[in-house]
């Protein structure tokens, strides 16, 4: 099974005024199932999930002619995080 899931990732900070400011990043990410990467059938949207992996660069044609780059992110590890414990239990 290979799935391409897209995946937030927040930047919390404070401005120089001091205000909190979160950025929020939108990552393309492709998972194969195996043996570091189960269950892919049961992920659903807002479920969190923690992952490795590396970045893949490739680019494309548009539609309009224009040559673009785009990046993934080629898992090589992910998790569902239904509980906190769940994650700090492996580390």
């Amino acid at each position: 099974v290979v799935a391409r899931l897209t995946v937030a990732t927040n930047y919390a900070y404070k401005d120089k005024t001091g205000n909190a400011v979160i950025e929020t990043a939108w990552h393309n990410v492709i998972a194969r199932e195996g043996r570091n990467i189960q269950g892919l059938e049961e992920l659903k949207r807002g479920d969190k999930v923690y992952l490795t992996g590396r970045l893949r660069y490739s680019k494309y044609t548009g539609s309009d002619g224009v040559e673009r780059v785009a990046c993934d992110v080629v898992a090589n590890r992910l998790v569902v995080l239904d509980e906190v414990e769940s994650l700090q239990n492996e580390m």
